[in-house]
């Protein structure tokens, strides 16, 4: 018996690509697929087969080794570079020893020799095939789901305010309630939406995310509600809504603040009464849908302007988490840094493993206007352009070699934004940095004279000009010509 064709994602059937120049067999091949439920695509070109195998609902493809223009193994190798994912199954009718396995180290899974001799051979190939990639895809989406769930891990923080937002995530996944979560671009709002999802008694159903300000008004309407057939132009099908895809999950609304008035007035009836109306259609579609809503302005204020229903405000803070900004927060400013080293030097091969005093001083005092992405940005960059093991503050972007404690004053107000301690550390810091590389100055750089004159012993004062960065900009030779090094090494 012919095995069933499998759904290689979800519940589509598996799409396969047919390639032959030979009409008959493309013919025939087409129609025994067709007959097994299969979406087909058939092709009799090699070329045009390659350029096919690109989409990304492609499953399987079926090729003839034998093609003008373009060979079916070179095909075959083509099809896996661009998508090492999709099953390959040549097609043959000079099958040897030879073939099969030059075909198999190209990445083909099995091959077919023509004439074929049963026709449920062809279907049960291009069945296992399928299987095999369901499987694949499935194990890969399941991988994708645990990573996910461990997103927690990516709202990092130390800071008193973090270990609220933390706390409150815990408590808030336990209930259905719909959250609003308010803070600045930037800050992490979509994290904190999954964080809860997936700490939810509904963390095996959808989690759906969508960006309101990113759509038109119609299109903001079709993607969330979805349409019927011809209910606008350019509507040729019905289509459901995205409430109706996170059925049973999580939807997470973004930016809600700016979805317009006539909109607002659909959302509501979503959260009131658990139901959607297709954009055209007559009768409600019943959902069970957790809404997180995110929005980076006042809500409350545009509201009291009439930007912003009343009843709709009301039904989305039943329960509020506010994400503070980056600047509010400095002392997770180094383990953020880290991370996201960490992360970037992974991502591009390089052995980065920290940061010099001075830059990771510019990073903390500098006021993220972007917040945590961009500082995930800076990091990026700096691991990208160094050559280096550790990151110095010369590899951060133009602007952060200006950090108050890399000049000649430390001005109060740029770190007015820093907690009281913090603050008076870093400003410490610049004022002994500034003390040492000034004796040095006064005494030509000479080590051994800069020491007996601050009335520290030579060896510690090396130490507080490694410590502060000073020693590596600002050593030079003696009065006598001797080197301060070898001047050490005599002492």
């Amino acid at each position: 018996m012919t095995p069933q064709p499998v759904a290689a994602s979800g519940a589509r059937r598996a799409k396969i690509l047919v390639v032959d120049d030979d009409p008959i067999v493309l013919k025939a091949v087409t129609s025994i697929l067709k007959r097994e439920d299969y979406q087909v695509v058939s092709i009799d070109d090699a070329v045009e087969g390659l350029t096919a195998a690109k989409d990304p609902s492609i499953d399987v493809a079926v090729l003839d080794i034998k093609m003008p223009n373009l060979s079916g193994m070179d095909l075959l190798r083509g099809i896996k570079a661009a998508r090492p994912d999709v099953e390959v199954i040549m097609m043959t009718a000079f099958a040897t020893v030879e073939t099969a396995v030059e075909a198999v180290k190209a990445g083909a899974y099995d091959y077919l020799t023509k004439p074929f001799e049963n026709i449920d051979e062809v279907s049960m190939t291009v069945a296992k095939a399928a299987e095999r990639k369901a499987l694949r895809d499935r194990a890969r989406a399941l991988e994708e789901a645990l990573t996910a769930r461990n997103q927690f891990e990516e709202l990092i923080g130390q800071s008193s305010q973090m270990r609220g937002v933390f706390k409150l995530v815990e408590t808030v996944s336990h209930s259905t309630a719909t959250v609003l979560v308010q803070g600045e671009s930037g800050t992490g709002k979509e994290l904190v939406a999954r964080a809860i999802h997936y700490r939810s008694a509904r963390k095996d159903k959808p989690f759906v995310a969508v960006n309101c300000s990113a759509l038109s008004d119609t299109l903001l309407e079709s993607e969330l509600f979805g349409h019927v057939k011809g209910s606008f132009t350019g509507a040729t099908s019905n289509k459901k809504g995205l409430f109706e895809a996170a059925d049973g999950g999580t939807i997470f609304l973004d930016e809600i603040g700016d979805v317009p008035p006539a909109t607002q007035v659909r959302l509501l009836r979503v959260l009131q009464e658990g139901e959607v109306k297709r954009v055209g259609a007559n009768e409600p579609v019943k959902v069970d849908v957790r809404v997180i809503a995110a929005t980076h302005v006042d809500l409350n204020r545009a509201k009291e302007q009439g930007k912003f229903r009343e009843d709709l405000f009301y039904r989305l803070n039943v329960i509020t988490i506010d994400l503070p900004p980056l600047r509010d927060r400095p002392e997770d400013v180094p383990l953020l840094a880290h991370h996201f080293l960490k992360l970037y030097a992974v991502k591009v091969g390089k052995r980065v493993t920290g940061f010099a005093p001075r830059a990771m001083e510019a990073l903390t005092c500098n006021r993220w206007t972007g917040n945590v992405r961009e500082l995930e940005n800076v990091i990026e960059r700096a691991v990208v352009l160094t050559s280096k093991e550790v990151l110095e503050v010369d590899d951060l972007p133009p602007g952060f070699q200006d950090a108050p404690q890399a000049g000649a004053q430390v001005e109060v107000f740029s770190l007015a934004h820093l907690p009281y301690a913090q603050a008076k550390r870093l400003a410490m810091r610049a004022f002994e940095r500034r003390y040492l590389t000034a004796l040095l100055e006064k005494h030509n750089h000479n080590v051994s004279s800069a020491a007996r004159a601050a009335g520290v012993d030579r060896s510690n004062f090396r130490r507080l000009l490694k410590q502060y960065e000073v020693a590596g900009r600002s050593m030079k030779r003696g009065k006598d010509g001797d080197d301060d090094d070898a001047l050490e090494a005599a002492s």
